[in-house]
């Protein structure tokens, strides 16, 4: 009876099209992203996860979940349903400095009208950054896309003040590292499922 439950469930896995693998949590740098969550009624999966290097430094670890995988920014913005994108820092670091350097990424990548519709929630993305002051080596970031809700901001897993309406902010800051000049090469990747390695090599940046 065992083995039939074990053949079972490892049929069940093989029939959604996910990895076996993909049913243990992803360890990247000690930081362990579970392969699936909750989030408004629907099951989201790890799409991918690496870290965030400057130069040589880890500065924090990302994932990106959605309903559906994808392997490319336009994929990742058609997904259907909730999408999170999840951060814990590996360092400490400058609150106002990382909503700057959010701000500056936003700007880089999104096109102008997109960038210009984002423009408030940027400026509440801004404040929620300037009132934490610093963000510690195990905190956390994240938003959260919910269709006709908007994106919440989280830190440390707590929404900051009412969802953020706008569409195109939450697609102007995916694209911080989704985008065409990305924060980090490697680290879009790992995102978008194309790194194999859980631990990525150090950026350009």
């Amino acid at each position: 009876m065992q083995r039939r439950l074990l053949l079972a469930a490892a049929a069940a896995v093989a029939l959604s099209g996910w990895p076996l693998a993909m049913a243990q949590p992803v360890d990247v740098a000690g930081v362990k992203f579970p392969p699936t969550l909750q989030l408004a009624g629907s099951t989201l999966q790890l799409n991918g996860a690496g870290i965030r290097y400057k130069f040589v430094v880890k500065v924090y670890t990302a994932g990106l979940y959605l309903t559906a995988k994808a392997a490319t920014l336009d994929a990742v913005m058609a997904a259907p349903g909730p999408k999170r994108m999840h951060v814990v820092m590996l360092r400490e670091i400058d609150a106002t400095e990382l909503g700057r350097l959010f701000t500056r990424g936003m700007q880089d990548n999104a096109p102008r009208e997109e960038f210009s519709k984002s423009i408030p929630g940027t400026l509440r993305m801004a404040d929620i950054f300037s009132s934490k002051k610093k963000l510690l080596a195990g905190e956390t970031f994240g938003v959260d896309w919910t269709p006709g809700l908007g994106t919440s901001v989280l830190v440390n897993g707590k929404p900051q003040g009412e969802p953020i309406k706008e569409p195109e902010f939450f697609n102007a800051l995916i694209r911080i590292w989704l985008g065409a000049s990305p924060a980090d090469a490697q680290l879009k990747d790992a995102l978008l499922g194309k790194e194999t390695r859980h631990t990525t090599s150090p950026g350009q940046q």
